[in-house]
C-alpha cells in the first residue's frame, strides 16, 4: 500500500486528500464493514491508521489482530477491553464487550475525522473542542454544521455530501448503542437512498440501560482476513 495509512494524510500532512477521494474512502470502508458483519466478524479496532491506501488512494481495511467471530447462539461472552482510545464505544469501557454497534461507533469516529481533518481527541484544544464528537454535535445544534469541515479543503467539497457525511458520523457515534444505525442503514444514507437521521440538537447523555446488541463476540482465535474496498 504505497500511499501509507489514512492518518498520515489526514493528521501528518503527507498530502491533502481531495473531497471526492475522501467520500470514496468512507463508502469503501462502509462496504468492507458491511461484508465483515454479514460474515459474522467484528473488527474491534477500526481507526484511521488501520485504513491503508494504494498509489491511487483505493483503500483496504487492515490489522485484524483483534478481530473475532460473532456467535448469536451462545449469549454474552466476556472479554478484555480492546481497541484504541478515542475509537472505543462508551459501553465497551463499562462492559469490556464488543458488538456490531461498537464497530459502527468506531466507523462513525473515522467518518468524522475524514470530514474534519482532525483526531477524535485533541488534548491541546480547550474543553469545548477536545472531543471531536462533542464539538461537531454542538455545531450541529447551533445550525453551523458545515463550519466543522476541514479547513484545508478551502470549502472545495460537495455541500450535500459533507452534510450527510457529518450526520452519518454523529449517528454512528451516538453515545447510546441502541440509537446507532446498522452499517447497512448508514450506507443507504451515504448513497442518498434514505433520508439523513433527525438527531437531537444537543449531544445525548449515554443511556446505561441500553438494550444489549444481539451480536456479541466469542473468545476465539482471529482469522487472517484482508478486505479490499471497492474502487
Amino acid at each position: 500500500m504505497t500511499s501509507g495509512s489514512l492518518d498520515f494524510h489526514l493528521f501528518k500532512g503527507r498530502s491533502l486528500i481531495p473531497w471526492k477521494v475522501r467520500y470514496k474512502i468512507v463508502q469503501g470502508l462502509a462496504s468492507a464493514l458491511l461484508y465483515l458483519h454479514e460474515e459474522c466478524v467484528l473488527h474491534r479496532d477500526i481507526k484511521a491508521s488501520n485504513i491503508m491506501l494504494d498509489s491511487t488512494f483505493n483503500a483496504k481495511l487492515g490489522d485484524f489482530g483483534l478481530a473475532r467471530l460473532v456467535d448469536h447462539e451462545k449469549g454474552s461472552q466476556t472479554t478484555l477491553l480492546a481497541g484504541t482510545l478515542g475509537y472505543i464505544a462508551p459501553e465497551c469501557h463499562r462492559t469490556g464487550k464488543a458488538s456490531k454497534d461498537s464497530d459502527v461507533y468506531s466507523f462513525g469516529i473515522v467518518v468524522l475525522e475524514i470530514a474534519c481533518g482532525r483526531r477524535s481527541i485533541e488534548p491541546t484544544y480547550d474543553d469545548q473542542q477536545a472531543s471531536l464528537v462533542a464539538w461537531i454535535w454542538e455545531a450541529y445544534g447551533n445550525q453551523m454544521l458545515l463550519d466543522v469541515a476541514d479547513e484545508k479543503l478551502s470549502k472545495d467539497f460537495n455541500v450535500k455530501e459533507m452534510e450527510y457525511l457529518l450526520l452519518v458520523g454523529l449517528w454512528c457515534a451516538h453515545p447510546s448503542r441502541s440509537m446507532r444505525p446498522s452499517i447497512r442503514q448508514a450506507i443507504q444514507v451515504l448513497n442518498f437512498e434514505a433520508a439523513p437521521p433527525n438527531l437531537s440538537s444537543k449531544m445525548p447523555v449515554r443511556n446505561y440501560d441500553d438494550t444489549p446488541s444481539t451480536s456479541i463476540i466469542t473468545i476465539s482465535e482471529p482469522g487472517s482476513l484482508s478486505i479490499t474496498m471497492p474502487r
